[in-house]
């Protein structure tokens, strides 16, 4: 029983100890964190404010090596998290073709940036140079991928509409010169029978590095509408027949298969149609029939037939 005493009082014991230990051993490592020092680190660079028509591809020095005067604990807190500072190029030097930044115009923007306890003892003292390309921009028309199939009896009422129409893209000449227009990613929409409206992201052409778009996305719309079927009987209207010359055609009328919505074919009129036989298109006289052509329609139509596409004819002198 004694012996057992002895033994919890020296656990007790050794537990104090460690205890007293590792405050006493904090206490010492907080008070040398406390302490100013003079050490060794780097500092990452961030380039802002370039020109805007300048696109920074690449610079000589992406962190520069300093000697730093501060307490210990800022020191640690760099071996956790790099110290980065921001780099105004709006002054950079140009000379022919090369730019650059001497150090004594960085190293204070270096200095201002570091906190008030941090005092910048010494630093390398390199000119950094950047390469720059120069940037254009220009606008170019988006082009849908669409694939449409809609339901029987179902068109698709006037042009896709496609918002934004067009984008600007801004970027080194010679990537910007190689593009004509800018393609949607694919879509597809099968057995449609009502209006439809997608928002889809632009597709960006391979080995475009530095190029900017002004959207990312467009969207492309459209009107789906029942459609039906109507035959109009239009006159033939003669072009270019031979002085002293009258002409009689069979037939001298011709069936226009017209398809759209219900509301467009319901204010046809044969006058907004006009099919032409022209005379001056016949390349041999001994020719008894002439080409018929469809030369005015209504825009709001889906589709056009002529049920004829030639009328024979005979010509008799005056």
């Amino acid at each position: 029983m004694i012996q057992k005493i002895k033994n919890s009082l020296k656990k007790r014991k050794v537990k104090v100890f460690l205890i007293f230990l590792f405050c006493s051993t904090s206490a010492w490592f907080i008070s040398k964190l406390s302490e100013p020092y003079i050490s060794n680190t780097s500092i990452g660079l961030n380039y802002r404010n370039t020109s805007d028509d300048l696109l920074l591809v690449n610079s000589s020095q992406d962190k520069i090596d300093v000697k730093l005067k501060a307490v210990g604990f800022q020191f640690l807190g760099f071996s956790f998290n790099k110290k980065n500072v921001v780099i105004d190029l709006s002054t950079v030097v140009k000379e022919g073709r090369q730019y650059y930044l001497p150090y004594q115009k960085y190293q204070t923007q270096i200095e201002k940036q570091l906190p008030a306890s941090m005092e910048l003892i010494d630093m390398e003292k390199d000119t950094l140079f950047f390469d720059f390309q120069e940037v254009i921009s220009k606008e170019v028309p988006v082009k849908p991928r669409l694939q449409l199939n809609l339901a029987q009896n179902y068109l698709l009422e006037g042009k896709l509409e496609i918002t934004p129409a067009t984008v600007v893209i801004k970027g080194p000449k010679n990537e910007v010169d190689t593009i004509a227009d800018v393609k949607s990613s694919r879509i597809d929409l099968t057995d449609l029978t009502s209006d439809f409206s997608r928002n889809v992201s632009i597709a960006i052409p391979d080995g475009l590095r530095y190029t900017s778009f002004s959207a990312s996305s467009v969207t492309i719309a459209g009107k789906v509408s029942r459609f039906s079927e109507k035959i109009m009987t239009v006159s033939i209207k003669v072009l270019n027949l031979p002085n002293g010359t009258e002409v009689k055609l069979f037939p001298d009328k011709v069936d226009v298969l017209c398809k759209g919505t219900l509301s467009t074919l319901k204010n046809l009129n044969a006058s907004d149609f006009e099919v032409i036989a022209d005379f001056s298109k016949i390349r041999s006289s001994r020719s008894k029939s002439i080409n018929l052509v469809l030369n005015k329609k209504p825009e709001k139509l889906a589709s056009v037939i002529l049920q004829e596409t030639e009328s024979e004819y005979i010509l008799k002198r005056e």
